[in-house]
C-alpha cells in the first residue's frame, strides 16, 4: 500500500504527457485502421475497440517497469494508491453514487456534446456503433464480444490503475483532482466533441477514488461501460 506522504510528485509536463501519450497511440492507431475495418464491414466502433487494445501493453507496461525500477521485479507493489480498506456497504454506497452522477452529467450534456460536432468537429468521423441495421449481425456479435472482454473489464481496469492510483497522487498542482479530469478528457482523443462533458463527469469518479478506494473507481468504470455492451446485445437479439 502506497503512503501518500512519501509519493514523489511529477512535473507538471511529466503529468501532460503520461496522461496523454497513451491517448495519441490510441487516436492514431484508431484513425489509421478505421476505414480498412469499415470496410471489411465492421463498424468504426470495432476499429476503436482494436486501438484501445494496445492501451493494456502501454499503460500496464509503464507501471510493472517503474515497479521494477523500484524493487528489482515486476511489480504494482508501491505503486497504486487508494487502497485503504472501507466497509462493503461504504464500497457499493460510493459505487452507486458515482454512478447516478455521471449518468446524470452525461445525458444532460448531450445536447453539448452535439453541438460541439456540429458546430467545431464536423470534419471528424464520430464513432459508429454498428446499431444502425447496416452491418451484419455476425460483424456485431464479433464487435461486442471482443467489446464486452476488454472494453468492459480489461482496459476499465488497467486505466484506473495508471490514471487514477498512479497518475492522480503524483500530479503537482493544488486542485489536482479539475486538473487530472481535465487532461483524462483531452486523452480521448478519438472524441474530442466530449472533451467538456468528460471534464465534469469524471469528478465524481475521481473524488470517490480518492476519498474512499481505487476499487469503487474500477467497479463503476466497468459497470459505466457494460451499458454499451448491454445496448448492443439488446439490438443483436433483436435481429430477426
Amino acid at each position: 500500500m502506497t503512503n501518500q506522504q512519501q509519493i514523489e510528485k511529477h512535473t507538471i509536463v511529466q503529468s501532460i504527457i503520461l496522461h496523454l501519450f497513451p491517448g495519441i497511440l490510441v487516436g492514431v492507431f484508431y484513425f489509421l485502421i478505421r476505414q480498412p475495418v469499415q470496410n471489411f464491414g465492421y463498424p468504426s466502433s470495432f476499429a476503436l475497440i482494436l486501438a484501445i487494445i494496445f492501451l493494456v501493453p502501454v499503460e500496464l507496461g509503464y507501471l510493472l517497469l517503474k515497479g521494477k525500477q523500484a524493487t528489482g521485479r515486476y511489480t504494482l507493489d508501491g505503486l497504486i494508491s487508494y487502497r485503504t480498506p472501507i466497509p462493503w456497504w461504504q464500497s457499493i454506497l460510493g459505487i452507486l453514487i458515482v454512478l447516478v452522477l455521471m449518468a446524470a452529467i452525461f445525458t444532460v450534456l448531450k445536447p453539448v456534446d452535439n453541438i460541439l460536432i456540429e458546430k467545431l468537429f464536423f470534419w471528424m468521423p464520430t464513432l459508429d456503433s454498428g446499431l444502425d441495421g447496416s452491418y451484419s449481425k455476425t460483424a456485431l456479435i464479433v464487435t461486442y464480444s471482443i467489446f464486452s472482454i476488454f472494453g468492459v473489464i480489461v482496459v476499465p481496469t488497467v486505466e484506473e490503475l495508471y490514471f487514477r492510483g498512479y497518475l492522480l497522487p503524483r500530479i503537482p498542482v493544488k486542485y489536482s483532482e479539475l486538473f487530472h479530469s481535465f487532461l483524462f478528457a483531452a486523452y480521448h482523443v478519438w472524441t474530442p466533441w466530449m472533451f467538456i462533458t468528460r471534464t465534469i463527469a469524471m469528478l465524481p469518479l475521481i473524488i470517490a477514488v480518492k476519498k474512499k478506494n481505487i476499487y469503487i473507481g474500477i467497479v463503476a468504470h466497468i459497470l459505466l461501460n457494460s451499458v454499451d455492451v448491454i445496448v448492443g446485445f439488446a439490438f443483436i437479439f433483436s435481429l430477426a
